[in-house]
């Protein structure tokens, strides 16, 4: 007998099989936890089929479908996928995001392009909304919800446009240096959303988070959380300025199922006695920072809560879980990729940012079930 048939030493098999015998379910393992989340996606999207129905044609040529579409939508916000090419390249080698977007093990994956521009007639339509809400209104995830408590709050999303798109609306602007990244000097020019527009989204605003802090061309987005656990019950996108925090609040709470008085915490932002007398109307307690800095005069700012509100102790209690919203913005902007969008335009930035919320609580879920 030959030596060589007695190595230990595996060979490496050169030719390739003709077939495979083994289904993509069965390269998945079965405690993956996407396995868990497209659980979860597969029942809402099947909720949403008369609403899919609806926003394409009878006739014409077959689209991507719309299931496929949101699934690699989340899937992009899951891994941090930077673009749609990328996106698509993950999804033709990698077999984890093949078998979560739905494709089998042989199919062609479409073209970037092809996908963007399918993909953005869905950001055109209220379906990211509605996805947030079906998610959060199944039996199982009601469990996991309060319903008396809740936070609020906003967070800046900067615009896909820079500050050189920003010019007078009457066009009197000077044009940037010849050249592919022409120079653009702003130093001496009073630029405000008045007078100025961006050319490259024109729904952008120029908005300045602080005192000190640069201005930026951005979006607002605000979420409405339920304090149990901390779950995105709704979101809201709007144009920045200073009254857009409060005016989205109102908003979503009138988009609120359920009757009976609620609690809402907030930052000290909120802490303005218009906002605070809409709040009582609706029946909710405003459970908000007390905003009491000083003027330049030395004397304290009057607020509109007083000792009715913070003599409870539900009062530390909502001031100390509001601040768990912001874990919700810093899943999004590490992880989501809604720090800088890449689309223009409220509408599909409202879409966008809805789908990262709904990603966040996707994630968030089944965790929650398992110790429930």
């Amino acid at each position: 007998m030959c030596s060589s048939d007695l190595a230990m030493r595996g060979r490496e098999q050169k030719s390739e099989g003709l077939f495979s015998y083994v289904r993509l379910e069965e390269r998945i393992a079965r405690d993956h936890p996407l396995r868990a989340i497209r659980a979860l996606t597969d029942e809402v999207l099947a909720l949403m089929n008369a609403s899919f129905e609806a926003i394409y044609s009878d006739n014409g040529r077959p689209s991507i479908p719309p299931e496929l579409l949101l699934r690699a939508t989340l899937l992009q916000a899951f891994f941090s996928v930077r673009s749609e090419r990328q996106l698509m390249d993950q999804i033709d080698y990698n077999l984890l995001f093949r078998w979560f977007v739905g494709l089998r093990i042989d199919d062609k994956v479409w073209h970037a392009t092809v996908f963007t521009k399918n993909r953005d007639r869905l950001l055109e339509t209220q379906v990211a909304k509605e996805f947030l809400s079906k998610l959060m209104a199944l039996k199982q995830v009601r469990r996991l919800l309060s319903h008396e408590h809740f936070s609020v709050d906003g967070t800046l999303i900067e615009a896909w446009a820079s500050m050189k798109s920003f010019q007078p609306k009457d066009g009197s602007g000077k044009p940037p240096d010849g050249g592919r990244n022409g120079e653009r000097d702003f130093h001496g020019e009073k630029r405000s959303n008045e007078t100025h527009e961006s050319t490259t989204d024109p729904d952008a605003r120029l908005y300045r988070k602080a005192r000190g802090r640069e201005s930026k061309l951005c979006f607002m987005g605000h979420a409405l959380m339920e304090n149990r656990n901390g779950l995105a019950v709704d979101c809201q996108t709007t144009h920045a300025t200073g009254k857009a925090e409060r005016e989205a609040t109102l908003t979503m709470l009138d988009r609120r199922e359920g009757s009976g008085r609620i609690t809402l915490g907030a930052d000290k932002a909120y802490d303005v006695s218009e906002f605070v007398g809409d709040l009582r109307e609706r029946e909710v307690t405003p459970h908000i920072a007390i905003d009491g800095h000083l003027s330049k005069t030395g004397t304290p700012r009057k607020t509109a809560i007083d000792g009715r509100t913070t003599r409870h102790a539900g009062y530390a209690i909502s001031q100390r879980i509001r601040k768990r919203i912001e874990e919700i913005f810093g899943w999004g902007k590490s992880v989501g990729g809604v720090r800088k969008v890449k689309v223009r335009g409220l509408e599909k930035v409202s879409a966008v940012f809805a789908f990262t919320i709904a990603a966040y609580n996707l994630v968030r879920i089944p965790k929650l079930l398992a110790q429930a």
